[in-house]
């Protein structure tokens, strides 16, 4: 695999192990669970640029590659398994 691809499937796991944080945590606040997915999200971008520093161009683009699908794996896990709590609280 390419590195940019590797940087892209790592920050969709992340934004679906994001999105079980807040649960666990029991986060319902929206900004809340921004907050978490925000730190979580420079926490990994610190950590992808040390892993990725000799292998791409510049370090911005590990920053930018896959941020959009990190949100939207995020929103939409964690609005899943909220969802499915719901429904199985009121069988």
């Amino acid at each position: 695999m390419e590195t940019l691809s590797i940087i892209y499937a790592i920050k969709i796991l992340l934004g679906g192990i994001t999105a079980v944080l807040c649960f666990v945590l029991g986060v319902n606040n929206i900004l809340a669970a921004v907050g978490v997915c925000l730190m979580v999200y420079f926490g990994s971008d610190y950590i992808l640029k040390q892993i990725f520093i000799e292998k791409v161009e510049k370090l911005s683009v590990v920053t930018k590659t896959g941020v959009g699908i990190y949100v939207i794996t995020w929103l939409f896990v964690w609005i899943l398994i909220y969802t499915l709590q719901q429904s199985l609280v009121t069988i």
